[in-house]
């Protein structure tokens, strides 16, 4: 039986800020805290590029 558990797709990872911690295991908590900081990096890096092209556009208007 647990060979067929293993051949379903996992359910994909989802977390919803302010939920209810309780009922999550610390697998799901570790998973979730990766999930988060790789979602803040990204969000870090698209900062970064807008905030680049933000600063060219400055520089070359105020030239």
């Amino acid at each position: 039986m647990a060979s067929e558990d293993d051949d379903k797709p996992r359910k994909k990872i989802t977390h919803e800020i302010g939920q209810d911690l309780s009922l999550l295991s610390v697998e799901d908590l570790t998973e979730r805290i990766a999930l988060m900081n790789s979602e803040i990096e990204r969000l870090q890096q698209a900062a970064a590029k807008k905030r680049a092209s933000k600063d060219a556009a400055n520089s070359f208007f105020k030239s």
